[in-house]
């Protein structure tokens, strides 16, 4: 039975570097995200108040991010609401989870700083050429 751990291992295999997608409109948006942790049924994430993917998840605050195998033979989605936390902790959290992100905003009180997660959603593992059912994961 897949739990979290297997998500996490997928995404450590992957480099903590997957595809972000949310919704501008009616068009699709996707672009490469870095992994901060999970913790809580919470999987955390940060970008900035000046970047349309800010905008885009206070718009709309759904999103879902994909990791994959370097060598592309098993995958993971992971979608839910998008939560922003604007607390020094959260923003803490992050900035230690994720070492490079101290190079772009130096510090957790940066105002451009913003640190969000994903609840209420789903992990689906899969595999290609499909070689079981996906598995889902419920967070």
């Amino acid at each position: 039975m897949a739990a979290i751990q297997d998500v996490l291992d997928l995404i450590k295999e992957a480099g903590g570097c997957g595809y972000f997608a949310t919704v501008e409109g009616t068009q699709p948006r996707v672009r490469a995200f870095g992994f901060g942790y999970y913790e809580d049924g919470k999987f955390w994430f940060c970008t900035n108040s000046a970047k349309k993917v800010y905008a885009q998840l206070n718009t709309a605050p759904y999103a879902e991010i994909m990791f994959t195998k370097p060598d592309f033979s098993k995958y993971v989605r992971i979608s839910g609401h998008v939560v922003f936390d604007g607390s020094l902790e959260a923003k803490t959290k992050v900035m230690e989870a994720m070492p490079g992100v101290k190079g772009l905003y130096q510090s957790p009180d940066n105002p451009i700083f913003e640190v969000f997660y994903l609840e209420k959603g789903a992990a689906v593992i899969e595999a290609f050429p499909p070689a079981a059912p996906p598995v889902e994961i419920a967070f």
